[in-house]
């Protein structure tokens, strides 16, 4: 008889390759931003803002105009990113580490309250300057692959429960920029575009009761859905949200990535190309910095320093205050296996919000680039910290007991479908 251990060893659990893909690519993505930082203030800075600004003569929305290599990684390849995002988040609520209200209970506090306190220290310290109270938003992300990426970099140093209250957080937070965007950073809406693309989410509704399993049909139906939105006024990425709640799941204990089910074949195709691509080539395009002629009031101006003590101080102090009253008021436990300074490093962990931010804040200050690169400053600032300290709490912190990490190892390889449902 096959054991749990074994097949497990032979058959590498979902959980365990999307943490693996996860630190992968948040490792690149680091690379990829180091060397957009480097070439931003080179003598090649020229030639990387023409590569950004450069137009390929195609216009899709007159309201954007001809499309630039900026505007296809934000406003294209981002929707494959978000796609995925949707694939993630609906396989964990369906049938994942949040699909009963009771593996909610923990990271539903924290990633709300993570959300919530950053917002409102970002709008504290710009309370002075109405105009750039539409960033609120900018620090309220939380980036995973970064994290995961930092928490690789650990090895053991890093227990596995903490790592699955880092993505369920991610999950939830993610959940909550993709609604931020939707409602907040959508403008004027065309009503013919935005019916059209009522009616397409409806034809793929309709594939879905059909119990239509091949991909094609709803490879199309995202392409189409993806093009009325971004005529609509909603931010295109927000297509491949919505699309991926369409595409139909079949679940498969045991078998996390059996060919019967369309979300799993998508998933895991669409999972390399994410993690190692387009994420990396995002970093790279968003987070070249001047630091020409900066100085320390500039970091220090508004725009910055609320975005950076949003993510280092709201963050850490949000998620590990919710993760505290979740566990004192009875709704949830502490993750077996940790000590409190751990739970608190991966709070601090949370205030890398490198990809999300770096997306919300071209979202929330539309003509004002100069308000953009400010706040990359500051996101860069917030993030760099947040992943310093926590790096070096979660390196010095002593571990729990070998017990626990026994425990731990246990829940890992004893899966009801080959994923951790709580540890």
């Amino acid at each position: 008889m096959t054991t749990a251990a074994s097949h497990s060893s032979a058959n590498p659990s979902a959980l365990q390759r999307f943490l693996a893909s996860e630190a992968a690519g948040g490792i690149l993505l680091m690379a990829a931003a180091v060397c957009a930082l480097i070439i931003a203030n080179s003598p090649l800075a020229s030639a990387y803002q023409h590569f950004l600004h450069f137009e390929t003569g195609l216009v899709l929305s007159e309201k954007l105009g001809p499309m630039t290599t900026h505007l296809w990684v934000n406003d294209g390849l981002m929707a494959i990113f978000f796609l995925l995002v949707g694939l993630e988040i609906k396989r964990e609520l369906v049938d994942g580490r949040l699909s009963t209200w009771e593996q909610r209970r923990l990271p539903a506090l924290p990633a709300l309250m993570g959300m919530a306190l950053p917002a409102a220290i970002y709008l504290f310290v710009t309370s002075g300057q109405p105009s750039l109270a539409n960033g609120w938003a900018i620090p309220a992300a939380t980036d995973i692959a970064f994290a995961m990426g930092a928490l690789a970099l650990l090895g053991r140093h890093a227990p596995l429960s903490l790592k699955l209250l880092l993505v369920s957080v991610a999950i939830i937070d993610d959940m909550g920029a993709v609604a931020i965007i939707a409602i907040f950073y959508t403008s004027s809406i065309d009503a013919v575009a935005l019916a059209a693309a009522a009616g397409l989410l409806a034809a793929m509704f309709v594939l879905n009761k059909l119990r239509v399993t091949k991909l094609w049909p709803y490879l199309i139906g995202l392409a189409l859905l993806w093009y009325v939105t971004l005529l609509s006024g909603v931010h295109a990425t927000i297509a491949g949200v919505v699309g991926a709640f369409l595409i139909p799941y079949i679940s498969s204990p045991g078998t996390p990535d059996a060919p019967a089910s369309p979300l799993h074949r998508l998933e895991h195709a669409l999972a390399p190309w994410v993690g190692f691509l387009i994420v990396p080539v995002f970093g790279f395009v968003n987070a070249g910095v001047s630091f020409e002629g900066l100085s320390p009031s500039a970091i220090f101006a508004p725009l910055p320093l609320g975005i950076a003590a949003g993510l280092f101080l709201g963050k850490q102090l949000g998620v590990f205050a919710g993760v505290v009253l979740a566990v004192k008021t009875g709704l949830a436990t502490k993750p077996r296996g940790t000590t409190w300074l751990q739970v608190y490093a991966v709070a601090m962990l949370c205030g890398i919000g490198f990809t999300m931010s770096l997306f919300i804040s071209g979202l929330a200050f539309p003509g004002h680039p100069e308000f953009v690169e400010e706040a990359k400053i500051g996101i860069l600032l917030g993030s760099i910290l947040s992943a310093i300290v926590a790096c070096l709490i979660l390196r010095l912190a002593p571990k729990a007991s070998d017990e626990y990490e026994q425990k731990i190892a246990q829940h890992e390889e004893i899966r009801r479908d080959g994923d951790v449902k709580r540890i």
